[in-house]
């Protein structure tokens, strides 16, 4: 894939994550604020892996398949935390 290619699609990915981040701050409820920071955790993983392909280091692609597992289980637990008021 060409290296402009990627870089573009890198700019467009961070335009919208900051449009999610907006999101997160004037959410007109916590669902959405807790869905918005969701979509910011897995436009940062693509992020990632793209910074993978451009530089082509492999390490990369494992930091974004743990920084994906972390924002999974960190959503569940504040999904969990707003229906039920516990963890436990």
């Amino acid at each position: 894939m060409s290296t402009t290619l990627l870089t573009v699609y890198s700019i467009v990915l961070s335009l919208f994550a900051f449009l999610c981040l907006y999101r997160a701050y004037a959410g007109p409820t916590t669902a959405d604020r807790v869905v918005s920071i969701n979509v910011i955790s897995t436009k940062v993983t693509v992020l990632i892996a793209v910074i993978a392909v451009l530089t082509e280091q492999n390490a990369f692609i494992d930091v974004a398949v743990i920084y994906a597992m972390m924002g999974f289980i960190a959503t569940i637990a504040v999904s969990k935390y707003i229906e039920k008021g516990k963890l436990y």
